[in-house]
């Protein structure tokens, strides 16, 4: 017997399903205010925030620790010399598993910038020159070795494919600033300095949570937005009558058989119809001084880091809530002297600028900056390179609450591990949360029979880099 056929939508309703639809219809019209959609669970909010929005700075392929943040004269000693084997027996390893593991030198000298006197690899002034307004923690650790399960986990908490990016938690946690654009935006750019691994769309997925707070990426070049634009000879008008029509459909269906994605593809409609006009001109930036640009190293809207950096401020401006870029060019499984060089070439001037721009603007405060890779790079030589390395990595933050001017955490003497004042990723995600002003073990989602959260069953807050 053939399965029944669905039944065609009403050419009238009967009472219940009238009041139905008509309930479908204010909700979709309250969606604005219920943006946090919290299914009815405690509000995760538990202090006044010092942040009101993250950008991240995504370094993607694992910057090395070693030619960064982290100066180890001891590795420079021992440069060619096997690594003590203490250190080393039973650890994991990525591709070095079986080979020789004799220490490399840091490839390129440190100096001591600003009042506060961190120390900064050369290779990079212009964040040498914010270092009175940056928090350096050395001593960062993950759980996965290779590159898309680092991303995962670092994005998601977890290296399970299929769970909520943290841009989708802020957003669900505490809604939207804007009506005009996503709440969490990713934007991407490809270096010359290194291995550039695609990077999947789903670490900016929102998992099981409503797909409204998904991270929607902007292109810099060519249609920032696939399939938003109007399509030729269709009016504005008439582009509202489609999405009215639609959005009374969704409503009809609604009324039947409810289903809280029939909301979410009602907002999305809204959301695109509204970007017409706001992408264009978020994307156009000829009313940006010629000093800006200048302090960014850029001429427009190109493609590259320093441009996306450009964007992630006027997106702040806008009231994104989440903003994430990715840059793909640290994998430096060799020729790390030369490939750090022109990498660092290509962030450390719009990296600082954007710290820079935002001070200047007054939304250095409540906005936090987090720069870094998913993981860091050995103090053992991969050929003139180094591999991937997991138990010892660094990271820095600035604005939106952390203290600036100082260092946190330490690794071992050769930069192996990280020994003193560790911060997981977990504690990492619970800080950015807290500074928020959620308590990250309030912010969860009932999937499955269980509460799931962010920082999964583990985080601290990292209170020593607290403002």
């Amino acid at each position: 017997m053939s399965a029944p056929r669905p039944s065609p939508l009403p050419r009238t309703l009967d009472r219940r399903a009238f009041l139905g639809a008509g309930g479908i219809g204010l909700s979709a019209l309250a969606l604005r205010s219920l943006d946090a959609g919290r299914a009815g669970l405690a509000d995760p909010r538990q202090r006044v925030p010092r942040a009101k929005r993250v950008i991240h700075l995504c370094q993607a392929g694992g910057p090395t620790h070693l030619e960064t943040f982290d100066h180890k004269p001891e590795l420079a000693r021992m440069d060619g010399r096997p690594m003590p084997e203490s250190m080393t027996r039973g650890q994991q390893i990525a591709q070095l598993q079986g080979q020789p593991l004799n220490c490399l030198a840091p490839q390129h000298p440190f100096a001591r910038y600003g009042e506060s006197g961190q120390e900064i690899c050369a290779l990079f002034p212009g964040i040498g020159s914010i270092a009175d307004e940056i928090c350096i923690v050395r001593s960062m650790r993950t759980e996965q070795i290779n590159h898309d399960p680092a991303h995962t986990f670092m994005n998601t908490g977890t290296a399970i494919a299929g769970r909520p990016s943290m841009g989708s938690w802020v957003a669900y946690g505490l809604g939207a600033e804007t009506d005009d654009l996503p709440a969490f935006v990713v934007l991407t750019s490809k270096g010359k300095g290194g291995q550039g691994q695609p990077i999947a769309a789903r670490q900016w997925h929102s998992g099981f949570l409503p797909g409204r707070f998904q991270g929607v990426e902007l292109r810099s070049q060519g249609d920032p937005v696939l399939y938003v634009g109007r399509p030729p000879g269709v009016s504005e008008r008439a582009q509202r009558d489609v999405v009215d029509a639609v959005r009374r459909i969704d409503e009809l269906n609604a009324a039947r058989e409810p289903d809280p994605e029939i909301a979410t593809r009602i907002a999305q409609y809204e959301m695109a119809f509204r970007m017409q006009a706001s992408v264009p001109e978020l994307m156009d930036l000829a009313d940006e001084p010629r000093e800006v640009l200048e302090l960014y190293g850029t001429e427009g809207a190109d493609g590259s880091f320093a441009a996306n950096c450009l964007l992630a401020r006027r997106l702040a401006e806008r009231g994104v809530r989440f903003v994430q870029l990715y840059h793909r060019g640290w994998d430096h499984h060799g020729a790390v002297k030369r490939s750090m060089e022109i990498t660092a070439a290509e962030v450390d001037r719009a990296s600082a600028a954007l710290v820079l721009d935002l001070a200047q603007r007054g939304l250095l405060d409540d906005t936090l900056v987090i720069w870094g890779g998913e993981f860091g790079r050995t103090p053992m030589a991969q050929g003139d390179g180094r591999d991937h390395h997991i138990l010892g990595f660094s990271i820095w933050l600035a604005g939106g609450g952390v203290r600036g001017g100082v260092t946190h955490g330490a690794t071992d003497e050769l930069g192996y591990r990280a020994v003193e004042d560790v911060v997981h990723v977990h504690d990492l995600h619970a800080t950015m949360l807290h500074l928020l002003g959620i308590d990250h073990l309030r912010l969860v989602y009932p999937y499955q029979g269980r509460d799931f959260r962010l920082t999964d069953v583990a985080g601290e807050v990292v209170a020593p880099i607290l403002a």
